[in-house]
């Protein structure tokens, strides 16, 4: 049954801690030399429990993941339609109304105002006396 808790590290800190701690109790009260006891080989398996679900998480998280583009399952390609009334001839161009005349557009009124400076430096001066 797998362990339902976000992060092992902690938990599997605390059983080492546990763990060490029976350990040294047994150590102190009978000798190094004695079989573990019970708490202590409880702890130990729930140890290796811990440790062996830590590895199968990280495992599992170096697989790589499922896209949305892989589980997108197109089964049906749609095809077009053919349209009820068919091809239409295109309509003939409207001709141009003469509505407005033809304005001049900016760049024309330039060149046509350098035009006139350029004539009027051309042109011969008058004398003031005249």
């Amino acid at each position: 049954m797998p362990i339902r808790i976000a992060s092992l590290t902690r938990r599997i800190a605390k059983n080492g801690a546990m763990l060490h701690k029976a350990t040294m109790d047994r150590v102190h009260s009978l000798g190094a030399d004695h079989e573990p006891s019970e708490v202590e080989q409880v702890l130990a398996e729930e140890r290796r429990l811990l440790k062996e679900e830590r590895a199968k998480r990280q495992t599992q998280a170096q697989q790589p993941r499922a896209k949305a583009v892989d589980k997108l399952v197109r089964t049906h390609h749609p095809q077009a339609k053919e349209k009820p009334w068919g091809n239409k001839e295109p309509k003939e161009a409207k001709k141009a109304t003469a509505g407005k005349a033809h304005r001049p557009s900016r760049a024309e009124k330039h060149a046509a105002q350098a035009a006139a400076l350029q004539a009027a430096s051309r042109a011969p001066k008058k004398s003031a006396k005249t």
